[in-house]
């Protein structure tokens, strides 16, 4: 049996670079939409898309495997969905482990309270969101996301 986990770590530095917060290592729900694409990917079915995108939002609804994309997306003050450097890390075996990471600069004020990953620039199918939890992020700071799924 294959099982996927996911999870992200959300942090926040000032311009001097110190940390201001961050919220650890947090598990995410995988979506029913975003497994259908990985089954595709898999197989070379229906000319999937991989998730290479990372978004944050403001919403704090409760999180639900049959959402389809964060509840309010960001898309302003320097902190909309961006295309994250992609990356296989090892967790357990040699490559096991699906690793996107971004670093956002905030040119306003903003309370971030969710984050997903996308397989599109916009729109798109969304295989995980997390909640974190009232996240401020001031003008001029930045936010660093690292978001993995383990394959197991």
């Amino acid at each position: 049996m294959i099982k996927i986990k996911g999870q992200v770590k959300l942090e926040c530095h000032n311009k001097e670079g110190k940390l201001l917060w961050s919220t650890k290592w947090l598990r995410n729900t995988i979506t029913n939409v975003g497994l259908a694409v990985i089954s595709g990917l898999a197989g070379n079915v229906d000319a999937q898309t991989a998730f290479t995108y990372l978004a944050v939002g403001t919403s704090a609804t409760a999180e639900s495997a049959t959402h389809t994309a964060l509840q309010a997306e960001i898309t302003d003050s320097g902190l909309a969905r961006a295309a994250s450097t992609v990356s296989r890390v090892t967790t357990t075996q040699t490559n096991d482990t699906l690793q996107l990471t971004y670093m956002w600069t905030a040119t306003a004020t903003k309370a971030v309270e969710e984050v997903g990953v996308f397989n599109a620039a916009s729109a798109g199918t969304m295989l995980g969101r997390k909640l974190t939890t009232t996240k401020t992020v001031n003008n001029t700071e930045t936010l660093s996301a690292t978001y993995q799924f383990i394959f197991s």
